[in-house]
């Protein structure tokens, strides 16, 4: 199916407005506890480095291990929530998981013992993000299909994973032991859990596919032009994104010599960026169009890492900067989300997204750290930023290749006819 044809009908139209909200809410809780526990060893790292005696490389192989389940977990989840017609038992046994590895983490003592956790960690967390998507792709009104995508992916990781995940966790790491704070990162998954348990419906399923629309095989997906450019778009921004946390937190404290509390609130700074960017940017797309921002945000991040070589003010000056230039992030769940839900027909949303999201970790996530970490220890610790602008730049070009998905957009050139909200 090609931009512009997707169908407007879903079960959507026997949700609830409430209902809706209640939805979008309670997903972008539980990937905000998803993300505040992938976080957690990221800004941990400058009291767990020191006791397990960990190189850079060895960081980001930690980093990129967790990557490379995640994606493994994305692909495998997404596939077999379209096969079986079911999403909400999957995201909340998914949910379970992930909060026990938490602690696992708590537990390890040597490298290999941390990494096997990590590695157990992305396997449980891969499955929540196809598979929430692929929810409010079918539950959500259409027109307000890219805003509900970028708060369900977007607000809650970026307040709770991006925010209060450094601020809070070194905090309690300080008063109480780094592995304290894995002990209470698990808590809030088990909770989530509940609340989904009790106040998501399983959405209905959709009738059998026709002969056109049975099966989509990887292949058939990297067909249409859309996917394989945002494919390719995901792989170098989600480099960008792991790289910026396996690396600046550690940098910033190691070399440009910021207290550790100070860089849990530069750190912190990037949530709150990215949690009003989960409106600001998504809402946008709506109205003038996927395409626009997708090409425009990776040029204008950056600032954000010639800001942590060159800027030599206050902390408070290159909070501004890191904001300015996280705006970028408002662009994951468009390219994660919302223009493979667009490009592809209903019954294969979370193949799709689970695809979509799987090549971003395996190639991005996974070998980026990796290539990162052993470029700082061949070349200097600030080598990772260079390559954060070579990633944004190289993003921004391919983008310019995409075609439009956004309803509203398509609408107003006459290719698309929607629904009223």
């Amino acid at each position: 199916m090609q931009p512009g044809t997707t169908p407007q009908h879903g079960n959507w139209m026997n949700n609830s407005a409430g209902y809706q909200t209640l939805l979008v809410f309670l997903l972008s809780l539980n990937f905000g506890i998803v993300f505040f526990d992938r976080q957690a060893l990221n800004v941990l790292m400058p009291f767990v480095q020191p006791e397990l005696d960990l190189t850079q490389t060895q960081i980001g192989l930690i980093a990129g291990g967790l990557s490379f389940t995640w994606a493994i977990a994305a692909f495998f989840y997404g596939r077999l929530s379209d096969a079986l017609g079911s999403r909400k038992p999957l995201l909340i046994l998914a949910t379970i998981a992930f909060s026990l590895c938490s602690f696992l983490t708590g537990l390890a003592s040597t490298f290999a013992l941390l990494i096997g956790a990590r590695l157990l960690m992305g396997a449980a967390e891969g499955g929540v993000m196809p598979i929430s998507h692929a929810m409010v792709a079918s539950e959500v009104n259409p027109n307000r299909r890219g805003l509900a995508q970028g708060v369900a992916q977007n607000l809650g990781s970026n307040i709770l994973g991006s925010f209060a995940a450094p601020v809070v966790l070194v905090a309690f790491a300080t008063a109480f032991g780094w592995r304290e704070a894995f002990y209470l990162a698990g808590v809030p998954g088990i909770i989530s859990a509940v609340l989904m348990w009790f106040l998501i419906k399983e959405p209905v399923k959709l009738p059998p596919a026709d002969a056109a629309t049975a099966s989509m095989t990887t292949l058939d997906a990297l067909k249409i032009r859309n996917i394989w450019i945002i494919v390719v778009v995901g792989i170098l921004m989600v480099a960008h994104f792991v790289i910026t946390w396996a690396f600046m937190p550690l940098y910033l404290a190691t070399t440009k010599g910021y207290d550790e509390r100070t860089m849990s609130w530069l750190m912190g700074s990037l949530g709150i960026a990215a949690a009003i960017y989960a409106f600001a940017i998504s809402g946008l797309s709506d109205k003038i169009g996927r395409k626009p921002v997708m090409v425009w945000l990776p040029f204008l991040s950056v600032v954000g890492p010639l800001g942590a070589m060159y800027w030599e003010g206050s902390a408070i000056g290159l909070a501004a900067i890191f904001f300015v230039g996280w705006a970028v992030n408002g662009i994951f769940p468009i390219f994660m989300a919302t223009i493979p839900s667009e490009s592809v027909d209903a019954h294969h949303h979370a193949t799709v997204l689970g695809l979509a999201m799987g090549a971003c970790e395996i190639l991005g996530g996974v070998f980026g750290p990796p290539v990162a970490g052993v470029l700082n220890d061949a070349f200097g610790p600030d080598t990772f930023l260079w390559m954060l602008l070579v990633l944004a730049v190289t993003s921004g070009f391919v983008a310019m290749g995409l075609r439009e998905t956004a309803p509203q957009a398509l609408a107003r050139r006459g290719s698309l006819s929607v629904v009223s909200p």
